[in-house]
């Protein structure tokens, strides 16, 4: 495909975004409308506002990026992690302001050179892969090491409270945290573990706001959870037996039968 048609396809999945946020936000209203106690659209927060624009460019991102031969989408995920990251500073969660700035956008970029290199030599099409045995295991204890780390990093300097206090809480933002850096780590070697991540992001999500009572983002997350998954299921359907290594186990009889099916 040329860059011609690559944009046209991220152009089509924006739009798609657009229309998807659109019934969203009507539909809170309507529930405001029938239930005036309930405050779901709060246009007066600047934090909020500034999300909304960042969830429509993000679900466009996501949408894109589930074509893994599209590297258009993380030109997006670039302006969605900018938004993000003046999001969270008007809310004072300076780790994410950091996280967004300093890894995700740069991770963006390295997507950008590693997908598009590829086809701009006129090499062969990408096949999607998990990760092999070795590296599995060093990604989970990475994932265990941030997750750590950020739970001390809360309790220590942002919260000033005991390692005791607030668990659910600081514990659903550390994964959080944990899971968004590697899913973007790995979406940069095209690996299928990526949407794993960020399954377990989007899971901690809306884990997280039931605690903190606000529907809009639960229901924004739950959004998140079903085109995430989406996306890792067409990249499953993608991979090649002889790519799935860790997921071997649990995939490989499956294509196994498909494959006689054929």
């Amino acid at each position: 495909m040329n860059d011609a048609t690559l944009w046209r396809a991220y152009g089509r999945n924006l739009g798609i975004s657009f229309v998807l946020f659109g019934a969203l936000l009507g539909l809170l209203w309507l529930a405001e409308m029938l239930f005036p106690s309930l405050t779901l659209l709060k246009w007066h927060d600047a934090a909020w506002c500034v999300g909304i624009p960042a969830s429509i460019i993000g679900v466009s991102y996501i949408l894109t990026i589930r074509d893994p031969h599209n590297y258009t989408g993380f030109f997006a995920g670039i302006v969605m992690s900018a938004l993000l990251g003046v999001q969270f500073t008007l809310q004072g969660n300076y780790d994410c302001t950091f996280l967004y700035y300093f890894v995700f956008i740069p991770f963006q970029m390295m997507s950008i050179y590693k997908w598009s290199r590829n086809k701009n030599e006129g090499g062969a099409s990408f096949e999607p892969k998990f990760l092999d045995i070795p590296r599995f295991w060093l990604s989970i204890f990475m994932g265990l090491a941030i997750t750590a780390g950020d739970y001390l990093i809360q309790t220590i300097i942002f919260l000033h409270n005991g390692f005791a206090d607030n668990v659910a809480v600081k514990l659903c933002n550390a994964l959080m945290i944990s899971s968004s850096f590697l899913a973007n780590y790995w979406l940069i070697y095209r690996k299928n573990d990526s949407w794993l991540y960020w399954f377990i992001y989007s899971v901690s999500g809306i884990v997280l706001f039931i605690i903190l009572q606000n529907v809009f983002s639960i229901v924004l997350f739950t959004f998140f959870l079903v085109i995430n998954s989406m996306a890792g299921i067409a990249w499953i359907k993608e991979t090649k037996r002889e790519n799935l290594y860790w997921a071997k186990p649990f995939l490989g009889r499956r294509r196994r039968k498909s494959s006689k099916r054929k």
